[in-house]
């Protein structure tokens, strides 16, 4: 699944994590300090429009990015030299981590414009004097251009990642058929090939995305929700909390990334056991079209039973995860308004200021809450990944999964039976 598009992927993945952990401490407690004494530190009112992107201390960030992705990039050209799909794993995941970051300073821009129009937008339901309709009109102007020009990126991006997503089941397509000898015989086989390279390619693509923009999201909302607490002094009943908007955000999103894998746990268990039983059920019907022996109505009645007993305990268990689900996502709407009811009544900020917290606050909660978030396509993933796991084994010559096992006993002991069958 990944050493056909990854150069020793557990490796390479996990100097991955330990060089973004190097690169993202270098930065805080090395050379953000060193810019800031070089002149590129960011000026106290951040930019809210396109200039927000060249200011120096953006610049002077671009070039330290640039510089750890491409050391990181050029390592890993070297060392697997011989991989040949080396250019698109390690500098396509390259080029979608540098965009992922792009799209992460564009939120940050669209949260720096939101000050000013709520600020504006409050002024003006106040009666205050001087304010025209051209202001208005003006910052209208401002944010449509931030949201084209992300717009253009993303389109562009998301061609890229198309290609990139193929190229990975292209990959894994090429190498289970150079085995397909000891491949052949496992059940549903053609499926696994067909049908699960491309869903385990296209749903580890989407999840990569979302945990890249997770992280960043993190390291780049962190410090501005850390410094948007000084405007946050008092949460109800607990009273006054340091740095309360940022310890809000880490523990509701525990909270429901812990509910959710808790209630959660039978799902993926019961999505490999769903394809399995309709992978059986396709099979036999597939045998029928060219064998009258085949898809007799007795068969067929007891895999389809199987197909409806599947589904209708998927149905009840995902009946109680619904329900953990929609009361959280429920509560996590109104969660951040209830806790700001202190200093909302005491006129501590303006709605401008608001409207900054509820988005950053928001940007690192969703991030917290990636499990929470991505949580059903994980367990759709988990269910593909059991299936090519039995790819995986015959290939090493290591023993198949219990089910797989049961699977070709069974069709071992329908083989004897037919060839003993009386003619």
């Amino acid at each position: 699944m990944f050493h056909s598009f990854f150069p020793k992927p557990k490796l390479f993945f996990t100097s991955a994590v330990l060089w973004a952990f190097i690169a993202i401490f270098g930065w805080y407690f090395v050379f953000q300090a060193l810019g800031d004494s070089l002149g590129y530190a960011m000026p106290e009112q951040e930019p809210y429009d396109l200039s927000y992107f060249i200011v120096p201390a953006n610049l002077y960030f671009y070039a330290y990015l640039t510089l750890c992705l491409g050391l990181f990039g050029a390592f890993w050209t070297v060392a697997a030299r011989e991989h040949p799909w080396k250019y698109w794993s390690i500098w396509g995941s390259l080029l979608i981590i540098a965009v992922t970051y792009f799209g992460v300073q564009v939120s940050v821009v669209i949260n720096n414009f939101r000050r000013p129009f709520g600020d504006l937008l409050q002024n003006a339901l106040s009666k205050q004097p001087g304010i025209t309709a051209w202001d208005f009109y003006s910052l209208q102007i401002v944010f449509a251009k931030l949201v084209f020009f992300s717009m253009a990126v993303s389109i562009l991006t998301d061609f890229f990642t198309s290609h990139y997503v193929f190229r990975w089941r292209t990959a894994m397509n090429n190498f289970y058929m150079s085995k397909w000898d000891k491949l052949r015989h496992i059940e549903g086989a053609s499926q696994r090939v067909q049908e699960d390279t491309m869903r385990f390619s296209a749903t580890v693509e989407g999840l990569g995305i979302t945990l890249i923009n997770s992280v960043m999201t993190l390291v780049v909302f962190l410090p501005i929700l850390f410094a948007l607490s000084s405007y946050v002094s008092e949460l109800p009943i607990i009273g006054e909390v340091p740095h309360a908007l940022f310890w809000l955000a880490i523990l509701w999103s525990a909270f429901g990334t812990i509910l959710l894998a808790t209630v959660g746990i039978k799902l993926p268990g019961l999505n490999f056991r769903n394809q399995r039983v309709e992978a059986a059920y396709r099979k036999e019907l597939v045998y029928g079209e060219d064998h009258a022996e085949r898809a007799d109505p007795v068969t067929v009645k007891e895999l389809f039973g199987n197909v409806r007993k599947n589904y209708f305990r998927m149905y009840w268990h995902y009946l109680y995860f619904n329900v953990a689900r929609y009361f959280y996502i429920q509560a996590d709407a109104v969660f951040l308004l209830l806790m700001l009811v202190p200093t909302i009544v005491a006129g501590k900020i303006t709605y401008g200021i608001y409207q900054q917290i509820a988005t950053a606050f928001g940007q690192v909660s969703n991030s917290f809450q990636y499990l929470v978030n991505s949580w059903t396509t994980i367990i759709e993933l988990l269910s593909i990944h059991k299936r090519l796991k039995a790819f995986e084994a015959a290939i090493d010559d290591k023993p198949l999964p219990e089910i797989d096992q049961r699977y070709l006993k069974r069709e071992a002991e329908d083989g004897e039976l037919a060839a003993n069958k009386p003619t």
